[in-house]
């Protein structure tokens, strides 16, 4: 989902409204916080960078409102593999994969239009449509390669 600051408020607010959820000033500094930060971010990196300007920040409430900005489809959680559901912004990035280091847990993004590609191929000679899809490979990134050479 691309969009601008005001159309990432607007879905939240019609989100909230939806449900019944009121807007409150820590909410409000969570997402501010998130949307700040780039990467995969786990809850505590949020909680912390959230507790920098705010000490009364509770973990829980960052955890409901990451569970709101998943639900609204503003953010992506993602399990790398290593037990800990880690959040990406889904608004004003296109479509990307990812490369996982299972030993030091970097966490690289990419887009190829090729792989792209032969997955719609294979959808179609199977006569399935894909509506979402994501790619995770996981091995040895090259500075965990050099160390067990």
């Amino acid at each position: 989902m691309k969009s601008s600051p005001a159309k990432r408020e607007e879905v939240l607010s019609r989100f909230m409204a939806e449900r019944g959820l009121k807007t409150t000033r820590q909410r409000n500094l969570i997402i501010d916080t998130f949307f700040s930060l780039d990467g995969h971010l786990s809850v505590e990196e949020v909680w912390a960078k959230a507790r920098e300007l705010d000490r009364r920040v509770s973990v829980a409430t960052v955890y409901r409102t990451m569970k709101l900005l998943h639900e609204s489809g503003l953010a992506h959680a993602r399990n790398f593999g290593d037990g800990q559901t880690r959040y990406e912004a889904a608004v004003g990035k296109d479509h990307h994969d990812h490369l996982i280091c299972t030993r030091c847990s970097t966490i690289i993004e990419f887009e190829n239009d090729q792989i792209e590609r032969l997955q719609d191929l294979v959808a179609r000679k199977h006569g399935f449509k894909v509506v979402s899809h994501k790619m995770e490979l996981y091995g040895l990134c090259r500075g965990c390669q050099r160390e067990t050479a």
